[in-house]
């Protein structure tokens, strides 16, 4: 099930106000120091959409809006169970980022498979004990 879409931003306050605008109720923002990075949770109904801005100069955020500019970054999908979804994606061919899951915004455990092997895509899965609300 999709978890989220991410978006890499510069300035978060331009995309709240657009999203804003179309019906996204700004929940929250969390730094997650690990990835360099301060996410803006935004959600309409099922959906939910992160802003990621760069925390510091060192972020890997802002050296992928230097050579991309501000866009889409990731879709993520939800998974119960992240060590067997890992296993079962390998067995499928996919290579990933971190095999081992490390934790995200609000503590759950995440791994991204490496874009190379989905086509450029960032893909991120994301362990939830339930299903998405």
């Amino acid at each position: 099930m999709l978890d989220h879409i991410a978006i890499a931003v510069k300035n978060p306050k331009d995309f709240i106000d657009i999203f804003q605008k179309i019906g996204f109720e700004y929940k929250n923002k969390e730094v997650v120091e690990s990835e360099g990075v301060i996410i803006h949770f935004l959600i309409k109904e099922n959906l939910r959409i992160e802003l990621l801005e760069p925390l510091n100069e060192n972020s890997k955020i802002l050296n992928f809006i230097s050579k991309r500019g501000e866009t889409f970054h990731h879709i993520a999908f939800s998974v119960k169970n992240i060590s067997k979804e890992i296993e079962n994606l390998k067995e499928k061919g996919f290579e990933f980022i971190n095999e081992e899951p490390k934790k995200g915004a609000e503590g759950k455990k995440i791994s991204f498979i490496n874009p190379k092997s989905s086509k450029g895509v960032l893909i991120e899965i994301v362990e939830v004990e339930c299903e998405h609300k």
